[in-house]
């Protein structure tokens, strides 16, 4: 028996496109084609599927994934250490909050009123998540929801960026740039590919200092992170357009993109109002979407096309941009749409 990739996609709770990642970088492979093209896994790779995943939960990297099925005698103890001290962390960055609650209850219990700091860290520290989500948002994010094993996935990660930052190696280089995607499909992932979470949690990282103090997530690591991805972009844009062409969107890429995440997450939320592709609302966001779109490409329509080509050749580009086959359709009929008609 052999499934096809949207099958197996199902069945295993991955996307798609985390299994064309997969195959991109050497990590699971089809072992054949159908007559028509189509990936087609079998038992074998189902199993090495498996084997990837139990590993992911433990919070090992892709790249280190690879290097250890390729070498079956590797020992997992180091894995294991290394998913303990993940564990350890989260159990001390509880512990803050239960010690600062314990301290409380102390001077309470002893007719000792507490300093104004004392209530406000508390505070800080009870309704920093509340300010940005709702209830119902923090148990079903996997991040704020408790799981033990995503949290550790995400330190593991947060420790290999500053293990990279120590070790001097620059965000132009392969593990860098792999190691930006593998976040991306993660947060992607963890965010239910909803682009107004992932607003949030920028914002989030932003304004609380408490927030960064809790994850790791320094601005070293996130500038350093965010240049490895916009690397990663790049090298693929590269192979589609001319020297010139490709000058002008190196120079521009990073200038604007984080205003990016915003306005995806608007045109979801057209989607989900119903708004026909055609009404006026949706109009102004297409227009935002071209100012966007030619303030890193410029405005020469036949560069354009050619990076409507790279996105259709490099799946790969895909990765964090939370937008879904359903998007990509509306977005053509809204910009169908704005077009004079003959």
């Amino acid at each position: 028996m052999k499934l096809k990739i949207g099958e197996l996609a199902k069945r295993s709770g991955l996307t798609v496109r985390a299994l064309h990642h997969y195959d991109s970088i050497g990590l699971l492979c089809p072992s054949a084609r159908s007559e028509a093209g189509y990936r087609l896994y079998n038992r074998d790779d189902i199993a090495r599927l498996h084997q990837v995943q139990a590993l992911r939960r433990f919070g090992v990297s892709l790249a280190d994934i690879g290097t250890f099925l390729a070498n079956p005698a590797s020992s997992l103890s180091t894995i294991v250490e290394q998913q303990i001290a993940a564990l350890t962390r989260q159990i001390d960055q509880a512990g803050i909050l239960r010690a600062q609650l314990t301290t409380l209850h102390s001077e309470l219990g002893a007719g000792v009123e507490p300093d104004l700091a004392a209530w406000l860290t508390t505070l800080e520290l009870m309704t920093m998540y509340d300010t940005y989500f709702s209830k119902e948002e923090l148990k079903q994010l996997p991040f704020f929801a408790g799981d033990a094993a995503c949290i550790a996935e995400w330190d593991a990660m947060v420790a290999r960026f500053k293990r990279m930052l120590a070790d001097g190696t620059p965000p132009s280089s392969p593990e860098a740039q792999l190691l930006s995607q593998e976040w991306m499909l993660k947060l992607e992932r963890d965010t239910n590919g909803d682009p107004g979470v992932m607003v949030r949690i920028l914002a989030m990282q932003a304004r609380e200092p408490a927030m960064r103090e809790q994850n790791g997530i320094t601005p070293e690591v996130e500038a350093f992170l965010k240049e490895a991805f916009a690397q990663s972009r790049l090298a693929m844009f590269k192979k589609y357009l001319s020297p010139a062409e490709f000058a002008y969107m190196e120079a521009h890429y990073r200038l604007r993109m984080d205003e990016w995440p915003d306005l995806i997450a608007r045109v979801r939320k057209a989607i989900a109002d119903g708004a026909p592709p055609d009404a006026p609302q949706v109009r102004e966001l297409m227009r935002e979407w071209i100012d966007l779109s030619q303030s890193f490409a410029g405005e020469d329509p036949a560069t354009h096309a050619k990076i409507r080509v790279a996105y259709e050749k490099e799946p790969l580009l895909m990765i964090g941009s939370w937008i879904t086959d359903e998007m990509k359709a509306y977005i053509g009929q809204a910009m169908a749409a704005m077009r004079p008609h003959s």
